[in-house]
């Protein structure tokens, strides 16, 4: 049972308790090295113990809030990286860049790059479509003869906007299972806002970024024709078919979002779009559909797709683990009362709950260098809040958080070190290029945040 502010602990007591936590788990993280989960479990046990939560009230509510994100978001998270998997296996990732690259001249390459990173980012984990996009990367930059950061930029600002904002990635969905907000309007603002600030982030900041770091592709992944390839197949599905199996998704919860509004309830066309647009379903469905349209089509036999999808799955647990244990930190600043506690002054407060939605989330991944943290740990803070918003606002809420979870990457993200490896540039030019890319999106991204909750 949830503990009541009252007679649980003094006011102090709980600001206290809040402060040591994430200070604790700040230090975990960063001074001790420990893993994300274990980090916010530990933390969590520090808040519930300082807020005079018994051990069995500790235990129970931990539970419920790992319980809960597991019920909302692991199914999700497990069937996006089984789309992604086949899509980069069955050679529909290369086919997609291959179209939009054939098509595009050195000037409107970038804006192709950029495309080319929001969609293979749409269905995949950042991280994954970081090792995907890399080859294609330096590949493209060698043929065109541009520099690399005119190339690399909008790519790299595609794939990661889409996982700041847009469903399915982890991010995202936690936010929007622990805010309660809606899916379809969440997906249908995500895209409307990710759009400009892709634009902004990548394209046009990428003529700075290469005046900064005049740099050419290093000869890593360059050394045949073969290179930049990632299909594991000979054959792979035609661009049109792999656009359709990639987008389902979107189309399916963006026709739920749209039934919602327009359809009238209990009518045959508002069920059946409720249906097909709930995550899991849609989801569900994208990932049959890709093993046919993806992996029979690419001429991967029944084998090499079980093996596909059952790679899948290990490069995810941490993810899982990392989010559902969120959720049990969230939980317990809900029962302990903090929660409430907090969202009170952010309510009473002259500042916007979307700015300080922001503000929080940039904090968090500064010091701690998980995106997924400051994503969780905000929305848990800013649970109560969400409660007295209207569904677009809500949404906007799970948007601020995502786009301050991206602010100015640097040397505690594993991110960071994979771009400067890969690229082969030193520490200040990875942070004159892709930190300040970063902090360019995230900045652009609330920005837009604002502007749409004036207008919705």
């Amino acid at each position: 049972m949830p503990v009541i502010l009252e007679t649980a602990a003094s006011t102090g007591q709980l600001i206290m308790a809040t402060l040591i936590g994430f200070a604790t788990i700040v230090a975990l993280i960063t001074k001790f090295k420990l893993h994300p989960f274990l980090s916010l479990t530990i933390g969590s046990l520090v808040v519930g113990a300082i807020a005079d939560l018994s051990l069995s009230e500790m235990v129970a509510a931990y539970s419920k809030g790992v319980g809960s994100t597991v019920a909302s978001v692991g199914v999700l998270i497990a069937l996006g990286a089984i789309i992604g998997k086949l899509l980069a296996d069955s050679g529909g990732a290369d086919e997609i860049v291959d179209t939009l690259v054939s098509k595009a001249s050195p000037t409107t390459l970038p804006w192709a790059m950029a495309l080319i990173g929001a969609v293979i980012g749409l269905p995949m984990f950042f991280e994954i479509g970081l090792v995907l996009l890399v080859p294609v990367i330096l590949l493209v930059t060698r043929r065109s003869k541009l520099p690399l950061m005119r190339v690399a930029i909008p790519a790299l600002a595609g794939l990661s906007t889409m996982h700041a904002l847009v469903p399915p990635h982890p991010g995202p969905l936690a936010a929007i299972g622990l805010l309660k907000a809606d899916l379809g309007i969440t997906l249908g603002l995500g895209v409307l806002i990710a759009i400009p600030t892709v634009v902004v982030a990548g394209p046009l900041f990428s003529r700075l970024a290469a005046r900064w770091v005049p740099v050419d592709a290093p000869d890593l992944f360059l050394n045949s024709d073969e290179n930049g390839r990632c299909g594991i197949v000979p054959g792979r599905p035609r661009f049109s078919v792999t656009l359709m199996t990639v987008l389902l998704p979107v189309v399916l919860m963006m026709g739920k979002a749209l039934a919602d509004i327009f359809a009238l309830k209990g009518t045959a066309v508002r069920s059946i779009l409720d249906f097909l647009g709930e995550p899991m379903f849609a989801l569900l469905l994208t990932t049959l559909l890709a093993i046919f349209t993806l992996g029979k089509v690419s001429g991967m036999n029944r084998d090499a797709m079980s093996d596909s999808v059952g790679a899948a799955l290990p490069p995810i647990a941490g993810i899982l683990l990392t989010v559902a244990a969120g959720g049990g930190f969230k939980q317990i600043l809900v029962d302990t009362g903090i929660a409430k506690l907090l969202g009170n002054g952010i309510t009473q407060s002259s500042i916007s709950p979307l700015l300080m939605a922001w503000l929080v989330a940039v904090v968090i991944p500064l010091a701690t260098g998980s995106a997924t943290v400051a994503t969780v740990t905000a929305a848990g803070i800013l649970e109560p809040v969400a409660a007295s918003l209207p569904s677009a606002h809500a949404a906007l809420l799970v948007l601020a958080i995502g786009c301050g979870s991206v602010f100015f990457s640097h040397v505690n993200d594993a991110g960071f070190w994979l771009i400067k490896e890969y690229f082969g540039i030193s520490v200040g030019q990875t942070i004159k290029s892709w930190s300040l890319m970063e902090t360019a999106l995230s900045v652009c991204g609330v920005l837009l945040v604002l502007l749409v909750s004036v207008i919705v």
